[in-house]
This record gives structure tokens, sequence and C-alpha cells, in this order.
């Protein structure tokens, strides 16, 4: 037999600096957007007194979801608070939702290019599925060699992460409106753009909302995973219980962490209710 080897790591290295090299003023600008977003983002939660914002998630949550998700949504916030863990809570916050702003100003468009060509949904199809099972700590090298250390490169490798659900929903939900609707909308002389937003995007809402429950809880396990180059937050408190064997240090940083995450997994479900009930009225 003969010992040929394929030098893929050798073609990687090389692809990546010339990238670096190439695009480094690119890089810089985009690392400049995702900080200001996230530095927005950041200032906004934390002028606002903690009680103050607690109350306002509280009446939001109670608003789109009801009473029961409220009063644990107002008992896990408080408890967060209680235990320390309120400002590690909002970057953790700031961070999740600058990724899912990513996510969904990329995904949207590419589900809806899926669904609309199936030569796309052909080249995205393996894409997707080499971003979806690769392991997410891998993500991290080449977003550290791009932008560095801190929250960007977080923003970066969980936006990778947690992209394919979304993508894959919304191409599923568009494909699977009924024929008799588009043939309907096509008999009154819509354009491709009216059929999409009045037609074929309504019918396939709570689809959609299910990629987008589907992209957050993704989202959220990369916080703890992030936190390893340097995003802070509530991944950074879980880190340190696990470098020092602080059990009870992670257990309340997992704790806060698991709260957040059933606040947006039933907030995002709820909504996806709310349009399945309206769907079929």
């Amino acid at each position: 037999m003969f010992d040929v080897r394929v030098p893929i790591r050798d073609w990687i290295e090389t692809a990546v600096r010339y990238l670096q090299r190439q695009f480094a003023t690119v890089f810089d600008g985009f690392a400049d957007v995702v900080d200001a977003i996230i530095g927005a983002l950041l200032s906004g939660f934390q002028a606002v007194p903690p009680l103050l914002l607690m109350g306002a998630i509280v009446l939001l949550v109670l608003w789109l979801a009801g009473w029961r998700l409220a009063l644990f949504s107002a008992i896990g916030l408080l408890l967060i608070d209680n235990i320390g863990l309120w400002t590690p809570f909002l970057n953790t916050l700031a961070l999740v939702v600058a990724a899912q702003l990513l996510i969904v100003l990329v995904g949207l468009p590419l589900g809806i290019l899926a669904a609309s060509s199936d030569t796309a949904e052909r080249i995205m199809r393996p894409v997707l599925d080499f971003m979806q099972t690769m392991p997410a700590f891998v993500y991290l090298i080449p977003a550290v060699m791009f932008f560095g250390i801190g929250l960007v490169p977080g923003v970066v490798a969980t936006f990778v992460f947690a992209l394919p659900p979304l993508v894959r929903l919304v191409n599923l939900g568009i494909r699977q409106v009924p024929t008799d609707l588009i043939e309907a909308a096509d008999a009154f002389g819509s354009t491709r753009w009216q059929k999409l937003v009045k037609v074929q995007f309504p019918v396939a809402m709570p689809t959609v909302l299910a990629g987008l429950n589907q992209s957050i809880m993704l989202n959220l396990s990369m916080v703890v995973i992030a936190s390893m180059i340097g995003a802070r937050g509530l991944g950074t408190e879980v880190l340190r219980g696990i470098q020092r064997i602080n059990v009870g240090q992670g257990f309340e940083a997992g704790l806060a962490v698991v709260i957040l995450a059933i606040i947006l997994d039933r907030l995002t479900a709820s909504l996806g209710k709310r349009q399945q009930r309206r769907a079929r009225e």
C-alpha cells in the first residue's frame, strides 16, 4: 500500500492566511459593526435599573405567553439578581441577541432563496449539513484567527453554529404552502414579492418560528463554549467554576443559563402556537 498523505491541514492554513491578508479590512469593519451592536445593546440594558428591566421583560412575557411563564420569569430573574449574576446575565443576553440578529438577517433570505430555487437548495444542503455536524469547538479557531479574542468571535462562532436550523425550516415552511393557495395568488396576478409576503410567508410562519426557536437554543448552547475565547457572560462563570473545581459557582451560572433558555424557548414556542391558531381561523 502507498502511504500518501493528503495535506488538508496545509491547504486550510494557506487559505486562512490568504483570507487574513486579503480581507483584513473587511474583517476589521465587520468586527467594529458587531462590537458596536453588542455595546449598544449592553449599554441599553445596563442603563435601565435591574428591577425596571425585569418588570419590562415580565410584562412582555405576560403579553406574549401568559401568566405562568411570566411568573416563572419574575422568579427566575429575581433569583439571578439575588445570586449576583445580573451583570453576566446581561452580557450573555447581549451576545445572544446580537448573534440572533445576524442569524435572522442572513437565515431568512437564504431560506427564501432555497425555497424558490431547487438548484440553490441542492447547493446549500451539503453546506448546511457540514455546518450543523461540525463540532462547535472547531468554529472557535477561525473565529479567533479572523477576529481576535472577545465577544465578536463568540458572536461569529455562534452565528455559524446556529444558522442552519433557521435556513432549513424557512425553506421547508415555504415549500409546504398548499399549491391551491399559490395558484389562487397567481390567478389574481400577484407578483413574486406579493405572493411571498402575503401568502407564503404568513402560512409558513409557524414553521419559521420553530426554526427561530431551534436557532435560539443552539445560540444559547454556545454561551459556555464562547467563553473560552473571551466572550464575557454566564459562560465565563461556568468556565471559572470548572477551572477552580467549584461546583456551586458552576451550578449557579448554569442555572442562570437554564432560566434564560426556558424563557426564550417558551416565548418563541408560544408565538408559534399563536400563529398556528391564526392560520386555522
